[in-house]
């Protein structure tokens, strides 16, 4: 499984970006695509229109994974490990839908979640 970020989420909306050309190679390939309810809020957040975010729902099957307790648990370890930074909050948050998920992150945001790989997050290399 793949957790698409809130970036790969824009971009996969833009014709012949880098974003959509994978996310489409992914989805032909029967990759299973989601994202965390944190990256959709991001998303959500704009600027998106009611069409894109019909076409961002169905690539992903509607898969938005609930922000659950053990998410929580998991995105307070990995905060807590990150020496809390401020700035690591919501992608702790979105590393840990990853990791609880079992799948691995799509991000252009490399820099700030390579923090979390020595605690278990997967990067789609």
């Amino acid at each position: 499984m793949i957790l698409l970020d809130t970036n790969y989420l824009i971009r996969t909306l833009v014709p012949d970006s880098p974003e959509a050309n994978r996310v489409l190679e992914w989805y032909q390939a029967g990759n299973e695509l989601c994202t965390s309810s944190v990256a959709w809020y991001e998303f959500l957040c704009g600027p998106v229109d009611d069409e894109g975010i019909l076409i961002i729902k169905s690539i992903l099957s509607e898969r938005i994974l609930p922000f659950t307790a053990d998410m929580v648990t998991e995105s307070s370890r990995l905060f807590n490990a990150t020496d809390r930074k401020r700035t690591l909050r919501v992608d702790a948050m979105i590393a840990a839908a990853a990791i609880v998920a079992n799948a691995e992150l799509a991000t252009d945001n490399t820099a700030d979640f390579e923090h979390f790989v020595p605690w278990g997050l997967k990067l789609v290399p």
